[in-house]
């Protein structure tokens, strides 16, 4: 699949033409891309991650899912792959490490529609697959630490290795503390996880482990806050941990892994003229989840509506209805008719499949 711009002819040069753009690139917006293009809609699909898989594979790309139909358990990276599978057939550009800043309605019905590296498009139809916005760390709030994101202080762990025989520190008491710190004990020099109370949010198994593990001496649990840092040759070299007794000990350290959570923002999207109802996009029905704009659709978990459930497979429902609402922007003068894939020789052509034969 192309994930760089499409070379269709649009007006004027540098504009993509589109029937129809998914914003966010996760489960639910790579299922938009089957659905529609079950309709022989072609989808562009956007999103502010540099991968595809969206959350699944930002958060938890190794944790299984159990609730897929017919999928007993999957991770999330083998979800997205199997859904890129799945859509290979309708061949969706994507544009990624981008985030949408400008939608507007054209003249002509259409959408004037702009990401943060200039991508342009007029677009028939716009789907907002987003999950619940846009993720950004939540960050340690100490003096003088922002100068050392990327090189010694880290929200997210990309790769692994690199904290191979390194002094980590790990701030935390989620999962995600709790199963770096399990992951990278043994591997790095020393892992000292960094908690503010005895208690955790982390799962029983994870805690138990680690407690496990701290009995054995092969790491280490302090219960105190960071309330300050140490430099040296322009280096983080030590910091400063406030306990529950109000004692202020220094620790030093190499690298500091902080996992305090992720904080949801919707972003631009909340300036796009959407009905909004606790940062969620409302929408005005559950025959074709539209939102009070016509045209702009929300699926997955950024839309509400009475009796809405977050899970995958609601949203997988959802980009199946919301496909067919959106088909008569794109063909007005199309019926659509309901076909099924076990069934129809058309769906069979479109996914290039053999039609099979019947006794």
């Amino acid at each position: 699949m192309d994930n760089t711009s499409n070379p269709a002819v649009s007006t004027p040069s540098n504009v993509i033409e589109a029937d129809a753009v998914i914003v966010g690139a996760g489960p639910v917006g790579l299922f938009q891309v089957f659905e529609l293009g079950l309709l022989e809609i072609k989808a562009h699909v956007i999103d502010s991650l540099p991968v595809v898989g969206g959350q699944c594979v930002e958060l938890y790309p190794d944790k299984p899912i159990y609730d897929i139909p017919a999928v007993p358990v999957c991770t999330g990276q083998e979800l997205t792959d199997n859904l890129l599978k799945q859509i290979e057939p309708f061949e969706p550009t994507f544009h990624l490490n981008q985030e949408v800043t400008l939608v507007q309605r054209r003249a002509d019905g259409r959408f004037d529609l702009e990401t943060s590296l200039g991508t342009k498009f007029i677009t028939k139809t716009i789907f907002i697959a987003a999950g619940v916005g846009s993720f950004q760390p939540r960050t340690l709030k100490v003096d003088g630490i922002e100068a050392f994101e990327g090189s010694q202080v880290f929200y997210r762990v990309k790769d692994p290795s690199r904290f191979e025989g390194r002094n980590l520190v790990i701030c935390g008491g989620g999962d995600s503390a709790l199963d770096w710190a399990l992951a990278l004990a043994g591997k790095a020099e020393s892992v000292i996880l960094l908690h503010r109370r005895e208690d955790f949010r982390a799962a029983p198994a994870s805690v138990a482990k680690m407690k496990e593990m701290c009995d054995n001496y092969e790491m280490q649990l302090i219960i105190g806050q960071v309330t300050g840092i140490e430099t040296k040759d322009d280096k983080l070299a030590e910091i400063k941990v406030t306990g529950a007794d109000g004692v202020t000990r220094r620790l030093p350290l190499d690298d500091l892994l902080v996992f305090f959570g992720l904080s949801p923002k919707l972003g631009p999207i909340a300036d796009w003229g959407l009905e909004i109802e606790r940062k969620q996009l409302k929408v005005m029905d559950t025959e074709k989840f539209e939102t009070n704009v016509p045209g702009i659709f929300a699926v997955g978990d950024i839309n509400t509506y009475p009796g809405k459930k977050k899970l995958i497979l609601s949203g997988f429902h959802e980009a199946a209805l919301a496909a067919f609402g959106a088909a008569p922007y794109i063909f007005p003068e199309k019926k659509i008719h309901m076909q099924y894939t076990t069934t129809s020789p058309k769906l069979h052509k479109i996914l290039g499949v053999e039609s099979p034969v019947f006794d």
